[in-house]
């Protein structure tokens, strides 16, 4: 697709890196994360901070060219939005076999080189995490990737989207449908870091670009 321009930013950029909102038959806004809903759009790159930017500042009328309203809560909807989808992805990822659960699995894929990235409940127990953060230090030194962790659910979210009770630990395997769910998490990660830490060398957006996203 051709670049888009940020409304809150000037910057150019792809659709693929940015959220486009369109107003609603009530005049509210509506983020359209599919790109697909009618009328006239405007743009925002995917940061959950430029979001809430652009709703203080009013900067939806300007960039939809119309009187809209803006909820303050818009921001807190794009991330509910974006998580959903990010675990509907998981959970297909899970029903095409391209994902598996529990800690002694989750070590295993990782050492063997066919996880593309580890996902952990916030109730996780740290000896747990460090144990698979082990397993993935070991694959670096090895030479091979460095496979990104994620904690980005609430509890009980990774229980409904891979269907399994009481998912703790979770990893997503190499293959079209993993890399897809991998795609969903890397862009709501980028969307909760502040644009100015995912600008900064090192900072989240660069962290996680790299991570196995290349088709």
């Amino acid at each position: 697709m051709n670049d888009r321009t940020c409304i809150v930013t000037g910057r150019a950029g792809s659709a693929e890196d940015m959220i486009r909102f369109v107003a609603g038959p009530d005049g509210n806004v509506v983020p359209d994360l599919k790109r697909a809903l009618p009328g006239r759009g405007c743009w925002v790159t995917a940061h959950r901070d430029l979001v809430d930017k652009a709703v203080k500042k009013k900067l939806f009328r300007r960039g939809l060219k119309q009187d809209v309203v803006a909820d303050l809560e818009l921001g807190a909807l794009v991330d509910h939005l974006i998580a959903r989808r990010a675990l509907g992805q998981l959970g297909l990822a899970r029903k095409a076999g391209a994902a598996v659960t529990g800690a002694t699995q989750v070590d295993k894929v990782v050492r063997s080189g066919t996880a593309i990235a580890v996902l952990h409940d916030p109730g996780a127990a740290p000896d747990g995490v460090r144990k698979i953060d082990q397993a993935r230090t070991f694959v670096v030194r090895m030479d091979g990737p460095d496979i990104p962790a994620f904690k980005s659910f609430a509890p009980g979210e990774l229980d409904l989207a891979l269907g399994v009770g009481n998912v703790i630990h979770a990893a997503i395997l190499d293959g079209q449908p993993g890399r897809a769910a991998l795609r969903h998490l890397v862009f709501l990660d980028r969307f909760r870091h502040s644009s100015a830490e995912n600008d900064r060398p090192g900072g989240a957006s660069e962290k996680t670009a790299k991570d196995k996203i290349t088709e």
